[in-house]
């Protein structure tokens, strides 16, 4: 049976990566509940939203797990100012590197964004970067559905980031680098994280990881207008946003909601792309409408922008040795289609 004691003693052996003491010793563990076989902690470090945090995540999960416990849930909080001094260290900085938010960056940011979830946005964000990387572009994604990261799963990638000091090195697959909360999670772990730390989060994804020179950065973004939609329009003042929606009138309804975000923040809609559009049966050709037909084009009249593609739906070819479930290789009619809106996003902004 695990017991609290148990956890404790196991905690003991992990370090406040700033303060170099056992986060037990600082005062760091500031819940634990057990039920059964799963612990779900409360954890606070002398700085958040940092590299080392990243890492200190998956030794938490590794330890206790190997204490007993089935699953484990964290959530992250910040010790206070007197707390950490007590410690011989100093509160949290608030600098930031030269980052991809610096003024000097060239990277153009496009937001892939939803009113609901199940459309299909992460594949469209999947897709789309990697129709950009064979047009010979630099690209990056940033998996930002940070409760719903699936970004990795669809690209197929089983490794994880370098961490280097306070720098994290994305992984490439299709040559897109690709950042994802899915790298710092534990066996899909749950993140039970509030706002704020969702913003940290962001932050660090922005300013700790080494994008090197890119010429797109495509942000997955949560379905909806919530907190980390709201980061994003205020941290990036500049960027571009894809709105995904299916033809089904409730979809288009709740999508312009998010498109109606953009508006108001100042952010450039490039267009609207219409997933499940329809389903073609190979045998006829025939197109069956499944989800109804008409909500992408109502959506471009309300929100006043182009229909760049309508997607059918489908599934690409699964190759073994080379797999990734969610990436259209190039000649596949839908990987041409996707093609198609990439080539036509770059003729809007340019590069």
């Amino acid at each position: 049976m695990l017991s609290e004691d148990k956890v404790f003693d196991t905690l003991k052996n992990i370090k406040d990566p700033d303060l170099q003491k056992s986060i037990v010793e600082t005062g760091g563990v500031r819940e634990m509940k057990i039920k059964e076989d799963n612990v779900s902690l409360k954890i606070a470090l002398a700085r958040t939203g940092t590299a080392e945090q990243m890492q200190l995540q998956q030794q938490i999960v590794q330890a206790v797990k190997e204490a007993g416990a089935e699953s484990v849930g964290l959530r992250f909080d910040t010790l206070g100012e007197e707390e950490v001094k007590q410690h011989g260290g100093s509160s949290q900085s608030q600098e930031e590197k030269t980052s991809l938010l610096s003024k000097e960056n060239k990277t153009k940011f496009i937001a892939v964004t939803s009113g609901k979830g199940g459309v299909g946005k992460s594949t469209v964000s999947v897709n789309i970067a990697t129709a950009m990387a064979r047009a010979g572009k630099k690209v990056g994604i940033i998996d930002a559905d940070i409760y719903g990261f699936s970004v990795p799963d669809m690209m197929g990638i089983d490794q994880r980031p370098t961490v280097k000091g306070e720098t994290i090195y994305p992984v490439e697959r299709f040559g897109v680098k690709v950042i994802s909360m899915g790298f710092f999670v534990e066996d899909n772990a749950p993140v039970i994280w509030r706002g704020p730390m969702l913003g940290k989060m962001l932050n660090n994804f922005f300013n700790e990881v080494e994008w090197g020179e890119l010429d797109y950065l495509i942000l997955d973004l949560p379905p909806g207008t919530g907190d980390v939609a709201l980061d994003i329009h205020t941290m990036l003042p500049e960027c571009k946003e894809l709105i995904v929606s299916t033809p089904h009138a409730t979809a288009a309804f709740v999508a312009a909601r998010a498109g109606a975000m953009a508006i108001k923040t100042n952010h450039e809609i490039l267009g609207v792309i219409e997933n499940m559009a329809y389903f073609e049966s190979k045998l006829t050709g025939e197109k069956e409408y499944v989800f109804g037909q008409g909500g992408g084009e109502r959506l471009t009249e309300e929100l006043k922008t182009e229909l760049l593609g309508q997607i059918p739906l489908g599934q690409p070819d699964i190759d073994e040795e080379n797999f990734a479930p969610s990436v259209y290789d190039r000649e596949h009619p839908i990987g041409a289609i996707y093609a198609n809106i990439a080539d036509r996003i770059i003729e809007k902004i340019g590069k």
